[in-house]
């Protein structure tokens, strides 16, 4: 019988086959047409702990940043055409977009903030409506408008879609296209002749690669600390609760995010909700143990205050997952590093990974394939922007 040989030899490996390295496979293979091997390791092929499974899908506009806008505007078409694009042998996938918007909401002191990012927004083509105290009493009946000053709305193309889905297409996809998967871990990175060489595996032994792409996520900096690099990003944990509310008219809901950073959406017949933890609160962290504190002492307080509604709730379930958070201005880090030219950074999405991960997959595969970008210039995100220490500040994190 013969043994088949398991290649030791790649002219791209990705390190993390989440929602951003299987969407730079699929783009690598099915939208550049790199003619090289490509090969992505994931020590979880069950994603049961991934970042991208326990996300909550989100995908907006309403961003600080133009970069930040185009991406989310590429991903919002690319999962409304997935079934075409992610199609094998003729089947495509079923990915839902639900369109209800999300509601940015300012008090008197955040308006103006608010005003100067719904012009960029406007500017980059979002349709996104700015709405007045008496506005978003008109349109939402059942919000509390005590202390505010008006709101962001998106009129069209904001809403959220199901993260498992869409990354389980693309990995669908991308090994159509001859991208090969291995359960595995890297646990070491050898450089030569100032590039990476090879990396080592848990499992597989040593295997060189022409271009290694860390998109390892919450495990980032983990990646390049093999490789001998520093990223700013860290695993920060965030949760999403689930409550049960009997008042009717709610499930049309935009995803609504107070001016406390508290924020909560529909789903199905229940509801969502969370927010980021203040920083004394949100330490460096792996695990996925749940905070029920932080619904009790701040989420549920928000969103009774805010909508009448939420008074009176019952709490059904939570889990917690990781956002590979980026310190120095929670912006994406993409590009080659200018200290190892063929170590390629997907990192440091800080919770923007999914809705960005067509543009970033779409990116990265082009800086390989053709050495520049081709659709979308995101050389802001560069590396060297973190060794010079010049942030790039993304004002609208949820």
């Amino acid at each position: 019988m013969r043994v088949k040989r398991v290649p030791t030899q790649y002219d791209v490996m990705i390190a993390g086959g989440g929602v951003i390295g299987s969407a730079i496979a699929y783009f690598l293979k099915g939208w550049v047409g790199f003619p090289g091997s490509v090969l992505v390791v994931e020590k979880d092929p069950t994603y049961a702990n991934s970042s991208t499974s326990r996300s909550a899908g989100g995908i907006r506009q309403q961003f600080s940043t133009p970069e930040n806008i185009a991406m989310s505007m590429f991903g919002v078409q690319f999962v409304r055409a997935a079934r075409e694009h992610l199609a094998v042998d003729g089947e495509g996938p079923e990915i839902p977009f639900v369109e209800q918007g999300y509601l940015f909401l300012a008090t008197p002191a955040g308006l103006p903030i608010l005003r100067q990012n719904h012009e960029l927004q406007r500017a980059a083509g979002a349709e996104i409506a700015l709405l007045d105290e008496a506005g978003l009493r008109e349109r939402f009946p059942w919000l509390n408008t005590d202390g505010l000053a008006g709101g962001g709305y998106g009129l069209k193309n904001e809403g959220w879609t199901d993260p498992y889905g869409l990354l389980q297409a693309f990995r669908r996809k991308a090994r159509a296209l001859g991208v090969e998967y291995r359960k595995d871990e890297i646990v070491g990175v050898e450089r030569s002749q100032g590039r990476v060489a090879a990396v080592r595996l848990a499992e597989g032994g040593r295997v060189s690669c022409g271009a290694l792409v860390n998109a390892a996520g919450a495990h980032a900096s983990e990646i390049a600390a093999m490789a001998g690099l520093e990223l700013p990003v860290r695993p920060r944990k965030r949760f999403v609760y689930v409550f049960d509310c009997r008042e009717p008219g709610l499930s049309r809901a935009p995803l609504t995010i107070d001016p406390t950073g508290v924020y909560f959406r529909p789903e199905g017949q229940s509801f969502i909700c969370g927010v980021s933890p203040p920083e004394e609160r949100d330490p460096d962290c792996l695990d996925l143990e749940v905070e029920y504190e932080l619904f009790e002492e701040v989420v549920w307080p928000a969103i009774a205050h805010r909508v009448p509604a939420f008074e009176s709730i019952k709490l059904q379930r939570a889990w917690a997952g990781l956002y590979d958070y980026n310190l120095l201005d929670q912006n994406a880090i993409l590009g080659p590093h200018p200290q190892l030219p063929n170590f390629y950074a997907a990192n440091g999405f800080s919770g923007h990974g999914l809705q960005q991960s067509p543009a970033v997959g779409r990116a990265i595969a082009e800086l390989i394939a053709y050495g520049a970008y081709r659709s979308l210039d995101l050389a802001r995100f560069s590396c060297e922007r973190v060794l010079a220490g010049r942030p790039l500040r993304e004002l609208n994190v949820v």
